[in-house]
């Protein structure tokens, strides 16, 4: 095939000659090459445009057009195969897979559907959806977004189930967030908002009703199995999958409890509402103050119908009763009210425990069915609990004379519990006597003195002052090491067969006498 200098050199040649084999023996090539190019020229064809030859599959296109136009473009290749070779086709498979992409893209091309860009009010859309959310303790997450159409302002909330009480407080949380409640809320057609359709209308969950009439907004769902009719709370959810959810992609590792979920997702937010959007130009919450005053206002109290029943926190007793079983709430909720409803039903029965406070209502437990007589308590709703051992005593001084006496040490409590224990007579007189040695034998070494009675039980009179003495004329005890052996020398047998020093004396005085 001729490159297009060639073909250029070979028309300036015949421009020349005006002669097919002047033109062909100055270019170097055959005269019915030259004649081609030079028809295809005056014909106003490109220059080397390839001659078409027809493909093999041409002949049965119109069946292959109706077969897409029958299965809307769903049609696999190696299907039609199999229907052209019954039809008489010989051709290879591959020659069929390039027909069907071909005509499926020109299908698909016919029946797109065009998005017009959807331009909103402020104040007016709030879109939300669910998203798979990360692990704890085996168990799945949900994360909750909302996208505020016309600021783009998003909100992630984390909640461990998608039931209605659930969604109803993460929505009041996020009016609340917002500042105020839009127009429209758009969601799904979850069986918390949405019970049935019929002839293509849907019914509305009659609690879901309720909670739209008590914020003043309307929830409208949309078309079903059609994501693009919100697809800005699609992308916010995708967008916030792959950085919350550990994954390979972010590296992020998997979190230890249900506030580590919070907390990213609080993170998240600060991120992606404080940096300029893509379509905007602008920050989400720098938008969002302009939204704020068309937003209309929400009331003070939640919409607590659906959160359960009523209850007090006792004063004094972190724990709620609910259905003859009882039920420990945060002791920050001392004195509190609270709401509580079960979830599910069988062994898998939980008991949600929801506060409703200044940023609404939050779930603050969770527990199974408890049994009557068998409390459902979380060791870290009690922060601040020591368990009662029968026994184990606090040591805690009542007067000077105990309080100078504890002050020694370790040694001493140890002294104090032990010899209470074997019932001591006179124990303050010898608690008197132990704070005035310490005075003159030091602080440590009488601590650990009292360290020593109490081990071995020596509570007697003066046994305190007995072992102290005991330790101050101890020997110095010798180790080995590196550079010290402890193996006896040889320097005390250069004694052997040698006299005494007095007897060396008195042979001295006779051999000088």
């Amino acid at each position: 095939m001729k490159s297009d200098g060639e073909i250029m050199e070979i028309l300036a040649a015949y421009d020349l000659t005006g002669s097919l084999r002047a033109a062909a023996e100055l270019t170097g090539c055959s005269h019915h090459t030259v004649a081609r190019h030079v028809a295809a020229r005056d014909a106003g064809q490109p220059i080397a445009e390839p001659v078409y030859r027809g493909r093999v599959t041409n002949p049965f296109l119109p069946k292959i057009e109706e077969w897409v136009e029958t299965s809307k473009g769903k049609i696999r290749a190696d299907k039609a195969h199999d229907k052209l070779r019954a039809l008489g086709y010989e051709g290879s498979e591959r020659s069929t897979r390039r027909a069907i992409a071909q005509v499926r893209a020109a299908w698909r091309l016919g029946h797109v559907r065009v998005h017009r860009p959807c331009v909103t009010e402020p104040g007016q859309w709030l879109q939300y959806d669910f998203g798979d959310g990360p692990l704890i303790s085996g168990k799945k997450t949900v994360l909750f977004v909302a996208w505020l159409a016309w600021s783009r302002f998003r909100i992630v909330i984390a909640l461990r189930d998608r039931t209605a009480p659930t969604v109803f407080a993460a929505l009041d949380r996020t009016f609340r967030v917002l500042g105020g409640a839009p127009t429209y809320v758009l969601t799904d057609n979850e069986k918390t908002v949405t019970v049935s359709h019929i002839a293509g209308v849907p019914v509305r969950n009659q609690q879901t009703v309720d909670f739209a009439r008590h914020y003043a907004v309307t929830v409208l769902t949309c078309q079903p199995a059609d994501p693009a009719s919100k697809g800005g709370v699609e992308s916010s959810v995708k967008i916030a999958k792959a950085d919350i959810v550990p994954k390979d992609t972010n590296l992020r590792a998997e979190y230890a409890s249900f506030s580590e979920i919070e907390a990213a997702c609080q993170v998240f937010m600060d991120e992606v509402n404080n940096r300029e959007h893509r379509a905007s130009r602008r920050k989400p919450a720098v938008m969002l103050l302009e939204e704020t005053p068309r937003l209309h206002r929400i009331p003070d109290t939640a919409h607590t119908v659906a959160f359960g029943l009523s209850r007090s926190v006792p004063d004094n007793t972190p724990m709620v009763t609910f259905e003859n079983g009882q039920y420990s709430v945060p002791a920050h909720l001392l004195g509190a009210q609270v709401f509580v409803r079960s979830h599910g039903v069988g062994i898998d029965e939980q008991v949600i425990v929801v506060h409703h406070g200044s940023k609404g209502p939050v779930e603050v437990a969770r527990h199974l069915r408890a049994r009557p007589g068998h409390p459902a308590i979380e060791d870290a709703h009690f922060p601040d609990h020591r368990p009662k051992i029968p026994g184990d005593y606090t040591v805690k001084a009542r007067s000077a004379a105990e309080a100078e006496f504890l002050t020694i040490g370790d040694g001493a409590r140890a002294w104090l519990l032990e010899a209470a224990a074997a019932g001591t007579s006179r124990m303050n007189v010898k608690m008197t006597e132990a704070v005035a040695l310490a005075k003159i034998a030091g602080q440590a070494e009488v601590d650990q003195a009292l360290g020593t009675t109490a081990i071995h039980g020596r509570f007697a009179n003066r046994d305190l002052a007995s072992i102290l003495n005991a330790s101050g004329t101890r020997t110095t005890t010798h180790a080995a090491g590196e550079t010290r052996s402890l193996t006896q020398g040889t320097a005390g047998w250069a004694a052997i067969g040698r006299l005494p020093l007095a007897d060396q004396g008195a042979d001295a005085l006779e051999e000088s006498a």
